[in-house]
């Protein structure tokens, strides 16, 4: 699946588990690490967790490889790393205090 592709896969699928405040950001000219970053928020531990473990088990089925995913046993702030496309999970309060949109843009 082409960079282009996955990054819709991974926010559509955020999307269908309620996610809000969905952006992605095109770091291909910032980062040598992946091309997009897809952040969206959860409103509760157990929300950002089951968000992120959805998304996981979907790029599964679909043979979208990971190098893989942090944060699960706090659930404030999960990160989920496809290669070409990394997505942040994060609780509103986490999502406030790093503003990554204002670092990334």
């Amino acid at each position: 699946m082409l960079p282009e592709q996955l990054k819709l896969f991974v926010a559509d699928r955020a999307d269908n588990m309620k996610a809000t405040d969905i952006i992605i950001i095109d770091v291909r000219e910032k980062s040598s690490i992946t091309d997009f970053m897809v952040l969206c928020t959860g409103n509760s531990r157990s929300h950002v967790s089951s968000i992120a473990k959805h998304i996981k088990d979907e790029a599964r089925v679909a043979n979208i490889p990971s190098f893989g995913m942090e944060g699960q046993k706090e659930g404030t702030w999960i990160v989920l790393d496809l290669i070409d496309v990394i997505l942040h999970i994060m609780q509103k309060e986490q999502r406030q205090i790093y503003q990554l949109e204002k670092l990334w843009n």
